[in-house]
């Protein structure tokens, strides 16, 4: 009974990372074995266990064959006589098929420490096809590391366009769709996981509405970049930029669907598009399963964020019920992702990527000054129901005139 540590955690090492989740694979030996040590079986389709004192992760090395179509159709075999290196050629990335024995030694069949050092993504062997999964996870990676500009190898991207053409990418389950995006849209560069899809023909299946923005035009005088598509990842990558939260960055990423069904011989302009956005955000929320927080920022996201880019031009009133619709007094902590998003959205242009956004810092004032406005002391005075609402509603737009005059100082006092 040999024990090896195994993926992830050896890749991570070798690159200077923190080490977070350790996964180990077990050689020569049976679920008996395992379970007179004390492990706790977990897995139902093949044998993991949990350590007795660590809760870490340890598989007996398997193999597996392709039984159906998607992810869900392997059969696994689990026997004392199954090697390291063949539990190593099942996985996906020369990357995460190497081990560590216990004196050290790495065990690297696959050269996978050489496609480290020259930042490739490189499939194992030719059984990548067989798990659609497979082509998320390279995009996931190549977002991972693209700061250090990782690049999927060709072969590699070969078998991916070959899984598209050939439908096995249509077996992904909404779920798992989701679970890879949303992990994607937390690294460092998450726009390069849309690049990978896109770049394979995998985005045209799983997201049609953003595969659809490539090749839309956009007046040039606004966007340098042309292409809505790529304002869309330049849009992504200025909110990974500006901000950690997933939520704010998937914001950033779908705020302009809309544009991707507008029609050609209104190119380049593209009005309304902001109904048929929140529309198309919807849509995608219910087919992926996606978190109701996403989804309602993307909507908001989506619906005004025109209307933010123009707030220093907005009369008092329209502000105040701009804020209302945005429930900025209820909701502070989400009125500042939409803020984050709508800065990205101005940043997502070329040439404009360290741009200021002093729309947001005008929303922002606008919104503390109608924070003063004290509803209770108006039922106190008597004033009930609708009266209380107008009451509160004019009191605000008076603050927020007031408050322009001192934002207004403020900005010359700057200048």
């Amino acid at each position: 009974m040999e024990v090896y540590l195994v993926g992830g955690a050896v890749r991570d090492r070798l690159l200077g990372l923190p080490v977070r989740e350790r996964d180990w694979v077990v050689v020569g030996a049976t679920p008996e074995d395992m379970r007179e040590r004390g492990f706790r079986p977990v897995g139902k389709d093949f044998p993991v266990f949990l350590h007795p004192e660590t809760g870490e992760e340890y598989a007996l090395a398997r193999t597996e064959r392709k039984t159906g179509p998607g992810y869900t159709g392997f059969e696994f075999h689990a026997d004392p006589e199954v090697t390291l290196e063949q539990d190593l050629a099942r996985r996906d990335l020369t990357i995460n098929a190497m081990a560590e024995a216990a004196d050290g030694t790495l065990i690297d069949p696959f050269n996978g420490q050489e496609d480290l050092r020259n930042g490739i993504l490189r499939h194992v062997s030719p059984a990548f096809v067989e798990d659609p999964v497979r082509i998320l996870r390279v995009a996931r990676f190549a977002a991972r590391f693209g700061k250090w500009g990782f690049r999927v190898a060709h072969g590699t991207h070969a078998l991916m366009k070959r899984m598209v053409e050939n439908g096995e990418v249509d077996h992904l389950v909404p779920e798992r769709v989701w679970a890879e995006t949303v992990k994607a849209l937390a690294e460092d560069t998450p726009e390069r996981y849309f690049e990978v899809l896109h770049a394979c023909g995998a985005l045209a299946r799983v997201f049609p509405e953003l595969d659809r923005l490539f090749g839309v035009p956009q007046p040039a005088h606004h966007h340098p970049e042309v292409d809505t598509g790529i304002h869309c990842l330049l849009v992504l990558r200025a909110a990974a930029a500006l901000s950690s939260d997933p939520e704010v960055r998937f914001a950033a990423l779908v705020h302009d669907l809309g544009k991707g069904t507008t029609p050609p011989d209104q190119w380049p302009h593209h009005r309304g598009h902001e109904a048929r956005s929140v529309d198309l955000v919807k849509q995608m929320a219910v087919r992926l399963r996606i978190p109701n927080a996403f989804r309602d920022l993307g909507c908001l996201v989506a619906e005004h964020h025109g209307t933010a880019h123009r707030a220093l031009e907005l009369r008092p009133a329209t502000l105040v019920d701009l804020l209302g619709r945005l429930d900025a007094f209820r909701r502070p902590d989400r009125f500042e992702q939409f803020l984050l998003a709508c800065h990205a959205d101005v940043r997502g242009r070329k040439g404009h990527e360290q741009a200021p956004y002093p729309q947001g810092d005008w929303l922002r004032a606008a919104r503390e000054a109608c924070a003063t406005i004290d509803a209770a002391a108006l039922a106190a005075r008597g004033l009930r129901g609708a009266a209380i609402a107008e009451a509160v509603r004019e009191r605000r737009i008076d603050a927020v005139r007031a408050a322009r005059k001192a934002f207004e100082g403020n900005v010359r006092g700057e200048e």
